[in-house]
């Protein structure tokens, strides 16, 4: 009998693809020989692609596409993307996502589709994929966005549903990322502690002040700052950050995101908003404070290691005493 193959759908966003990552482990355990590929937006491909198991990433543009519209080329693209992705033929394909973008996409694949039954607390939904699914999947509506997914992974391929007990593994290739890291040439003075000041929503931000003290306090421990951007106005907040540290700062060129993977993983710890690059740290197990300005480090936090640290709520921002803490706990005030 040849092995299952199955297509994951989880496209996007960056800390939702990270909260993806653990059902690459459980299908392995119960189906090892299954050949699984993963559909995701094209920037973050080589995330994927770190994930032990995944055979392919498979890139789709849909964020590009939607820019061009009116260009040829671009409709010649997604006609290609279409064929390509019709080429093979799935024994299951999952939506993992469940919006209308999401079950198009996974409609274009050859295989029965299952996707979510429904809308969880906090999470995107849109009713009619239910249109799109063979089969639809119920959630509790209050899930843990990683165990959203897990419980929809192994009710499409009839497994028993996740334990508490059971270990979650987001199956990050370190070794992979380090070298990815290495090409960037970077001088990496140890210990250094990585700040993730920058998100989309700037009611998810923590005060420039307290950045620059938490900074400020780790410098005379004999730590360095590492401040990673994205885009042009992330960079100017870094290097605006860095001036307060002086020669302890780091400010290093964009990286690929296996490269930040392989950042994050040497650093001693990593501080940051609700944002991908903390999912990471999270993921990684590593020494990690996640700042949360609102009640949902229950839906989004990391609960699957003690070296993950949730803190703050709606009304109740992260304090500075409190994030200090949380580093002494790692040894580092």
């Amino acid at each position: 009998m040849s092995a299952q193959k199955i297509l994951i759908v989880r496209v996007s966003s960056l800390g939702d693809v990270v909260h993806n990552m653990p059902v690459i482990a459980d299908i392995r355990r119960r189906h090892p020989d299954a050949q699984i590929d993963w559909l995701v937006e094209e920037s973050f491909a080589g995330l994927v692609e770190l994930v032990t198991g995944v055979r392919r990433a498979i890139p789709v543009s849909l964020r590009r596409w939607r820019k061009r519209l009116l260009s040829v080329d671009n409709w010649r693209e997604i006609g290609a993307f279409r064929r390509a992705l019709a080429a093979e033929h799935y024994d299951l394909v999952i939506d993992c996502q469940g919006l209308i973008k999401t079950a198009w996409l996974a409609s274009l694949a050859r295989g029965p589709l299952v996707g979510l039954g429904n809308r969880t607390d906090g999470a995107g939904y849109e009713w009619p994929v239910r249109f799109f699914y063979r089969r639809r999947v119920p959630i509790e509506a209050r899930t843990h966005v990683v165990e959203r997914t897990r419980q929809l992974v192994a009710a499409a391929l009839d497994d028993p549903p996740p334990q508490p007990t059971d270990a979650i593994d987001f199956g990050l290739d370190t070794g992979r990322a380090a070298l990815a890291l290495s090409q960037a040439n970077l001088n990496l003075p140890v210990p250094y502690v990585v700040f993730v000041h920058a998100t989309s929503r700037a009611d998810k931000q923590w005060p420039d002040t307290a950045w620059i003290e938490l900074g400020q306090s780790l410098v005379r421990r004999g730590a360095s700052i590492v401040l990673p951007w994205g885009g042009d106005a992330e960079r100017a907040t870094s290097e605006r950050l860095a001036k307060e540290f002086g020669a302890a700062a780091i400010v290093p060129p964009k990286l690929s995101l296996q490269a930040v993977v392989g950042l994050i993983d040497g650093a001693a710890a990593t501080v940051g908003v609700d944002t991908g690059l903390v999912h990471i740290a999270a993921a990684l197990k590593r020494p990690t404070v996640e700042l949360y300005n609102f009640s949902t480090a229950w839906r989004t936090g990391g609960y699957w290691s003690p070296n993950v640290v949730n803190l703050g709520a709606a009304g109740q921002p992260p304090t500075l005493q409190q994030v200090k803490s949380a580093l002494a706990g790692f040894g580092l005030l």
